[in-house]
Formats: structure tokens, sequence, C-alpha cells
């Protein structure tokens, strides 16, 4: 009997983007928590196990550019919240502040695709349900800073349940 489940991603199977939002996340999270500069972190996270394998590039853009923004960032995504963005841990805001950034300067990437990644790094680093927050903001965002591109995205197909295999036809 086979299974549709899905197995977990292993890390050989991530991006260079993937990764690249992974360290840029911890590197945010260091500016949050810590105040520490951009450039301190930068080159401490280049050195960590694993870098190499990132998109530095994409990393270097999120990395400075949610910093630099990272008020611009709150402001956007303050009113499409449910509490003070004190209130926020530091791994979902950083995570708000990946997705903001991607939104709205990086065209290339996809909306569902900046979600998605989003709710991948809050599964990963983030609370038990932090990624479902993460989730309803972005999706707001995604309608605020991208109206077209998602007015004009085909509806997600409805998920089917697997009829128990009693149920099934034989020959099926």
């Amino acid at each position: 009997m086979t299974t549709d489940t899905p197995k977990p991603r292993k890390a050989a199977d991530k991006s260079a983007r993937t990764r690249a939002r992974e360290f840029a996340l911890q590197a945010l999270y260091q500016h949050l928590v810590g105040r520490n500069e951009a450039s301190d972190i930068d080159a401490f996270t280049r050195d960590l196990s694993g870098f190499h394998k990132a998109d530095s590039v994409h990393y270097d853009a999120l990395l400075h550019g949610c910093i630099a923004e990272g008020g611009a960032a709150d402001a956007l995504v303050g009113p499409l919240l449910d509490r003070p963005l004190v209130e926020i841990s530091p791994i979902e805001r950083g995570v708000l502040w990946i997705g903001a950034y991607e939104l709205q300067h990086c065209p290339d990437v996809p909306w569902r695709v900046v979600i998605n990644e989003c709710i991948e790094l809050a599964k990963s680093f983030g609370g038990t349900d932090g990624h479902k927050y993460v989730n309803g903001v972005l999706h707001k965002l995604a309608e605020k800073l991208r109206p077209v591109e998602v007015a004009h995205a085909p509806a997600k197909a409805p998920t089917r349940k697997a009829k128990p295999a009693s149920d099934t036809p034989a020959g099926d």
C-alpha cells in the first residue's frame, strides 16, 4: 500500500534561494534581538556552515534591504496584524520583513512562492502555529502590493480526499 504523504525535504533538496532566506532570517533575528550591526551579522553569517550553498546575492538583498527598510515593513504589516507589533515574535517579524521585501522588490518571485517560502521559514524556525499567522498576514499584504498578480492568479484546485480502498472499484 502506498501513501501520498510527501516526504520531508532534505537539506540537499533546498534551492540556493531557500538557503539564502534561511540565512537571512537567522541574520535578521540577530539584528532584531541583539541589535547587532548589519556588517557584523553579515561577516558572522557568511562563516556559517553551508553558506556557500546559498544564493549570496539574494541573501545580501534580503539582509541589507530588510534592515534598511524595517520601519517601512513594520508600517506595511502593522495594520494587518491582530495585535501590537511588539507582541510579534522576532522570528515571525523577520519572516514578515522577508515577505514584505520580496513582494515589493523581487517581481521575478511569484507572490505565492514568496508566501510559501515564508510559511516554510516560520514552520522551521518559528512557534507552533506561527506559520498560519504569517500566511494570513502575507496574503493580505500580497493583495495590497501585487493586486494585479493576485487577481489574475488561478484559484487553487480544491483538495480531494482519497477514498478508502474498499470504496474504489476494481481495475482503477
